[in-house]
């Protein structure tokens, strides 16, 4: 296949260009929507499909979408001590305040929430 220079075309000769490969893409298109159609008649014993039985088939992106799974809820498993309403369950980005203090040389273990914790911000409810 010659390999065209579109580069150095003139407007007028890439419009025309742009406008033929449209008209061909369409047809070619049109082309093979009637050979699927064809080959769909043919895998349902030959009976001619309707538009209302097209249509069933054309669903959209809404339509297959199920409602969202409900997880349970992830109790935190890091707290800031500095901050103690900032916790984090462990999941997802490291917040902000967790990775300065990492940086600093801190562990993560630092910060672990542990059972004693736990009873004393119930008893304080």
């Amino acid at each position: 296949m010659k390999k065209l220079n579109l580069e150095g075309m003139p407007l007028d000769d890439l419009w025309a260009l742009y406008e033929q490969i449209g008209t061909v893409l369409s047809s070619r298109i049109v082309a093979e929507k009637q050979q699927l159609e064809k080959r769909l008649a043919q895998l349902n014993g030959g009976k001619e499909l309707d538009a209302s039985v097209l249509l069933e088939f054309k669903t959209s992106k809404a339509d297959l979408e199920r409602p969202r799974r409900r997880y349970p809820k992830v109790f935190p498993k890091y707290q800031n001590p500095a901050a103690p309403s900032e916790t984090w369950s462990g999941r997802g980005k490291q917040p902000r305040w967790l990775v300065s203090a990492l940086k600093t040389g801190k562990t993560i273990e630092d910060f672990e929430i542990r059972d004693t914790d736990l009873k004393k911000s119930s008893a304080h409810r």
